[in-house]
């Protein structure tokens, strides 16, 4: 069969829908963002008794929440390590006892809710297949131990059809569907009284007494306190954009012709590869995601490609039977952000930067924030500042990154596209035009062609095509837009691409 270019989870569980927000009202709290960290955060702040209003652009976990690999872990590849060395072993603990507490509230709730998500508890590995990675694996075994970690260290794992060298084992663990967890928490947040509206995008927040947050079809709605859980902050204040990158990565989900191994895995490759199993009625397939870069500089159909090529290389793969992309927001330290949106308020909240591992450590970040809002003592509440700006950690990265997103900015506006637009094929789109004039051009599979500005309604900078998933990106700060109206799909943008014509 022809693999779909959908998430499976998503394919699984579209879930329910909510009401558009259409008419001006008051709250207690206000949440944007349906994903992990803002459902999360409002079932918390609804429990508690609070008169909740949660705003989704689009669909409930239609963003990274509903296409990832589905683990719940402590273990994240080789942070501990890195976290040690810029921060101290203080604070990799927190990130550790945070992302744990992540992965126990992930369990109560499937077990206090009865949500049928295959949870399952599973050991999780980062592993090497080189001698030279050895030593990495060991130091990040021992980091992880020190920062009081049930870390183990094995020199073989029996289940891989390949050989490994050494791998750092957390036992515990968990995988499940994100989705059905997700609408779980959403179903039991709207019991406690929480009201959730969809396809209602926020556009603007003014701080206040009390905060305004406009939507894009012009309703207002009024709070005491704005969680802000879009994944990258569509408010500008506090520069997230310029103090993380965005990185497409892939998933490729391989019917086997024999056994699918049952643990789940991380090599420490650069790209790296993940694994885990992924049960369906029609029996397991083997997850493989990886092949990691920066939004809008790749060509996404090659990742697929090199991420199927690695996969059949070490499996016995029979088909491909789906294929998906996520987005995550990489800080240049590599430690998340966790609180008050900019130093001047704290009417304004917000949890980004969560790197790849948004399930464990999202669902600590929805409960800090929820614990922040109600004004209640919280074990993490600084341990994840979002004012740090330490040139000691993670300064070259973070002038790197920001380097690269200056030069694609003004380079990007004196390049010449010679192409035109009447020569694309069916499925195909370019940026063509020169300076002022410059389209984003997409040629439909009925054959219409469709011309939007190519300039991303953020900060400018010039989108790119996304072959493989018909999305225009942009290479600076990662918002994406629909290839034939220009519609956003991802932020920090909450314009759409205007059209040619205006």
């Amino acid at each position: 069969m022809e693999a779909s270019h959908r998430s499976y989870w998503t394919v699984s569980a579209p879930g329910p829908r909510y009401p558009a927000f259409e008419a001006d009202r008051s709250c207690d709290f206000a949440v944007l963002g349906g994903g992990i960290v803002g459902v999360t955060a409002a079932l918390e702040l609804s429990e508690a008794g609070a008169d909740v209003v949660l705003l989704e652009s689009r669909r409930v976990g239609s963003g990274a929440s509903g296409y990832n690999t589905g683990k719940v872990s402590s273990l994240n590849g080789l942070v501990y390590q890195q976290l040690v060395k810029r921060f101290g072993t203080e604070t990799a603990a927190a990130y550790g006892a945070a992302s744990e507490a992540g992965l126990g509230g992930v369990a109560a709730n499937v077990e206090r809710f009865g949500i049928d998500c295959d949870f399952r508890r599973k050991p999780n590995f980062t592993y090497t297949e080189s001698e030279d990675g050895r030593q990495t694996i060991v130091a990040e075994a021992e980091a992880a131990r020190a920062a009081g970690l049930g870390a183990g260290l094995v020199g073989e794992v029996n289940e891989l059809p390949f050989s490994v060298t050494a791998a750092v084992r957390f036992d515990e663990q968990a995988e499940f569907h994100p989705l059905r967890y997700l609408h779980g928490i959403a179903a039991a947040a709207v019991e406690a009284g929480c009201a959730i509206h969809e396809h209602s995008r926020a556009v603007g927040v003014a701080e206040g007494t009390p905060c305004r947050i406009e939507t894009e079809d012009g309703a207002t709605l009024r709070a005491d306190r704005v969680i802000v859980a879009t994944h990258l902050p569509v408010l500008d204040r506090g520069l997230y954009f310029a103090r993380t990158h965005p990185e497409r990565s892939y998933v490729v989900a391989a019917r086997l012709r024999g056994e699918v191994p049952q643990g789940m895995y991380l090599s420490d490759e650069s790209p790296s590869h993940s694994l885990r199993a992924l049960p369906t009625a029609e029996g397991d397939l083997l997850m493989v995601g990886g092949e990691s870069h920066k939004t809008g500089q790749s060509d996404a159909r090659r990742r697929y490609a090199a991420l199927e090529e690695w996969a059949r290389e070490r499996f016995d793969v029979a088909s491909i039977e789906y294929r998906w992309a996520t987005q995550d927001h990489i800080p240049a330290d590599k430690l998340p952000f966790v609180g008050p949106l900019w130093p001047r308020g704290e009417r304004l909240l917000t949890a980004t930067g969560l790197q790849k591992w948004g399930l464990a450590m999202g669902t600590a970040a929805g409960a800090i924030l929820g614990d922040l809002a109600l004004e209640r003592e919280s074990a993490w509440a600084d341990a994840f500042p979002t004012t740090r700006l330490d040139p000691r950690h993670g300064a070259v990265s973070f002038l790197k990154e920001n380097a690269d997103d200056g030069a694609r900015f003004f380079l990007g506006r004196l390049a010449g596209r010679r192409r035109s637009a009447q020569d694309l094929e069916p499925g195909e789109g370019a940026v063509v035009g020169d300076g002022l004039g410059q389209q984003a051009a997409y040629r439909d599979e009925e054959g219409e062609l469709h011309r939007l500005s190519a300039r991303c309604t953020h900060l400018g900078c010039i989108v790119s095509f996304n072959a493989a998933e018909r999305t225009w990106d942009c290479p600076c700060h990662g918002s994406r837009f629909d290839a034939t109206d220009g519609a956003v799909i991802e932020g920090p943008a909450v314009r759409p691409l205007r059209s040619h014509s205006e």
